[in-house]
């Protein structure tokens, strides 16, 4: 069994007679049991359903929904219209931050990347970096000073999509900076360094409330800005409700969770993506099919399956041991293919 959401919702529930059982309110929201069959060409709505089969609120994602939710390419377009995406990454010891998210938001489909990192690590990102453009932004002791954020502003400006945290690290100069660019009107996706800015600041979101903000925390950093007492699922869901946010809860079976009660577990992915740098794709990809204008549930939905399927297909041929994170960017390409086949 899988489920798949349909527009218009329906005008009233059709899965069962009683009026609280948890899968009426799901059904309201536009989302349907499916069944599939051997060819995939098929399918055939279950109006009638166990509400137990349901086994929660929480959608489990098929390679069939990723496809169709992944944003269309025009043959007849340009790098202009696939999505100009900014990172804000990096720090000295943490060069390769930026440059995983880069990759990934160029390989996820982005027509233009720039990469703003600290002065002092502009060479090195540079460097290791050839489709991404990449800019020196003014540092102290190698982290991002007050004084990039002029500079920042009016780089991000012309961008569809906007990430901020990856390698970044901490500092009071540089939380505060973040906290401040939380008022951009861009897609914003945090990550890393970029949610641990929010720990003990976690009302600056309210600067957020009607826009798109995507988390992708790890539990360590989650564990910062909220609480795990509950399952992955209801924490998730009780956060991304409270604070108008997408939250990505990464490990295994990593959960999406919408401010409108959406949810989503992935099933791909391994043991071999648990390495530093993985998260950084992650990232980068997310960033890279809001830029392309992608519905944020569906972006995120879309980047997390993505990633484990390219982790999937990078272990598949190298084990989960010996895999790193640049197999996962180079796998992506692989993933896509197999999606869209």
């Amino acid at each position: 069994m899988r489920w798949e959401q349909v527009n218009p919702p329906p005008e009233e529930c059709r899965c069962c007679t009683e009026p609280e059982c948890g899968v009426c309110e799901y059904f309201m929201k536009g989302w349907f049991p499916i069944r599939e069959f051997d060819n995939d060409n098929e399918s055939d709505i279950l109006w009638k359903i166990i509400c137990a089969e349901k086994g929660g609120d929480a959608v489990e994602l098929t390679g069939a929904v990723i496809r169709r939710w992944l944003p269309s390419r025009d043959p007849w377009g340009h790098k202009g219209i696939f999505g100009k995406v900014y990172c804000l990454c990096g720090s000295v010891g943490y060069t390769g931050a930026p440059v995983f998210a880069g990759r990934a938001a160029v390989r996820g489909g982005s027509g233009l990347v720039y990469v703003g990192v600290p002065e002092s690590v502009w060479s090195v990102v540079a460097a290791k970096s050839d489709e991404a453009m990449v800019f020196p932004l003014p540092d102290a002791a190698g982290k991002l000073s007050a004084a990039a954020e002029e500079t920042i502003r009016a780089q991000v400006a012309g961008c569809d999509a906007v990430l901020i945290g990856c390698g970044l690290g901490r500092g009071e100069e540089s939380d505060a900076m973040v906290r401040r660019l939380l008022d951009l009107p861009q897609p914003l996706v945090l990550d890393a360094d970029g949610i641990n800015a929010l720990a003990g600041h976690i009302d600056a979101l309210e600067r957020r409330r009607g826009a798109v903000t995507v988390l992708t925390p790890h539990e360590g950093e989650f564990s910062r800005i909220g609480t795990l007492s509950l399952s992955r699922e209801a924490a998730a869901s009780d956060f991304a409700r409270q604070n108008g946010v997408y939250v990505v809860l990464k490990g295994h079976r990593t959960v999406i969770a919408a401010p409108d009660g959406q949810l989503a577990v992935n099933p791909t992915g391994n043991s071999g993506m648990a390495k530093g740098g993985s998260g950084d794709v992650l990232a980068g990809l997310v960033l890279s099919l809001l830029g392309q204008g992608a519905k944020p549930f569906e972006a995120c939905c879309a980047a997390v399956y993505l990633h484990g399927l390219a982790g999937d297909l990078a272990a598949r041929d190298k084990t989960e041991r010996g895999m790193t994170p640049t197999d996962l960017v180079e796998y992506l390409p692989a993933a896509y293919k197999e999606i869209e086949r």
